[in-house]
Parts: C-alpha cells; structure tokens; sequence
C-alpha cells in the first residue's frame, strides 16, 4: 500500500468556489451556500473552504456566529464524498475552532443527525459533548425537481475550546 499525502489550506469559500461544489448537495443547497456568503461579507458567518494545491475545494463548511450568543455553530459541515475518511472533516473543524477562537469565543456547538452516527463519532472524537436533541428542518429537492419540507432530529452537541493543540491545527505537518 502506498500513502498518499496531500497539502492542505482551509481559506474563505468565494462566490467563485461554488461551481465545484455541486458535490455538497442539490442546487437548492448550493444557491444557499451562495446566500450565506452574503452573511460572510457582512461578518455573520465564516463560510470555509478546504483545498489541495489546486484551489478546488474539496471540503466545505460554516460558522454562524449570530446562532448563539457567546459561541461559534458549526454547520453545513461537508466533505467530498470519494475523500470521506481521509482526515479532511478533522482538518475542516480545526480550521472552524481557530476561526471561532480568534472571534474571541471559547465554545463551538453544532448539531448533528441522529440517523448520522459516522458523523457523530467524528465529533465525539474530536471532544465535542452531546447536550439536548431538537427538531430541524429545511427545504430540499425532491426527485420530481420540486421543493419539498426535509425534517429530522438532531443531537446538539458542544465543546469547550481552550486552545487547539498545534499537533491538531490546520497547516500543521502530519
């Protein structure tokens, strides 16, 4: 077996970006990715993108700093799926926490699917603690190309951020 390595840079996700990353999800979801860009020039949110050399991103993902007061939230957390397992949702969370950190803020929350338990040991690996469950919801498309409800229950999860160690920090060597 050979190992593959491959540089890493976590930077702001551009308008640009959008048009390779039909992989996150439909293009209902893409064209609301391109509204939260609009929060990130207003600097509601930080919107991230991870990519190798070639600048294309091959993770993406939030923080939403207006969700809850006094914490950065996680969310729209995706990686692409033929590099799933890899070490780039690690990579894309770290990247988030230090964005949350030089916010000034010590807590990261996100919620999670309960039918995603893949997921949710990722972050339970990385020391994010489930706290409650709540209801979400939000429009998807369907096969029919129409707008349709998706809802699901999700675990709230959270973890106390007093500083990345450098081993664990995006652009450090691995």
């Amino acid at each position: 077996m050979t190992d593959v390595v491959l540089r890493l840079a976590a930077r702001d996700l551009v308008p640009g970006d959008l048009e390779s990353c039909g992989w996150s999800g439909s293009p209902l979801h893409v064209e609301n990715i391109a509204r939260q860009l609009a929060r990130a020039r207003r600097g509601e949110v930080d919107y991230l993108a991870v990519c190798p050399p070639s600048g294309i991103p091959v993770a993406i993902g939030g923080v939403d700093y207006d969700a809850l007061e006094g914490a950065g939230t996680l969310w729209q957390l995706a990686v692409h799926p033929a590099l799933r397992s890899c070490g780039i949702g690690t990579f894309l969370i770290r990247a988030a926490e230090q964005r949350i950190t030089s916010r000034g803020l010590r807590r990261a929350e996100l919620g999670v699917e309960e039918d995603n338990p893949r997921a949710r040991a990722l972050y339970e690996r990385l020391g994010y603690v489930a706290y409650d469950r709540q209801p979400d919801s939000w429009d998807e498309l369907a096969p029919d190309g129409s707008v349709r409800r998706y809802e699901t229950m999700c675990t709230l999860m959270a973890r106390e951020l007093g500083g990345i160690p450098a081993a664990e920090a995006p652009g450090s060597p691995t």
